[in-house]
């Protein structure tokens, strides 16, 4: 079974990201918080596309599900 924290490293390991925050407590559900400069100038769906492609077999296989908020720096800044 995968953990929150698998997760996170993963994403961190393939993407340059100056927040990941994962929650999820079943093995298979998660909630994710992402913030990178690598989504600037990308539309919502590309920067998810870039998340599950740092995941790669993980998702659909130990990861059923995996809802995400994705945000550049700025756009993270701006929240706050």
């Amino acid at each position: 079974m995968i953990t929150a924290e698998t997760i996170k490293q993963y994403i961190e390991n393939s993407l340059p990201c100056e927040l990941v925050q994962i929650e999820g407590d079943d093995g298979y559900h998660f909630q994710a918080i992402i913030v990178s400069s690598e989504f600037r100038g990308k539309r919502t769906i590309q920067q998810h596309q870039l998340v599950y492609q740092a995941l790669g077999e993980k998702m659909g296989q130990d990861i059923h599900a995996l809802s995400m908020r994705t945000y550049t720096p700025e756009e993270w800044t701006a929240r706050i």
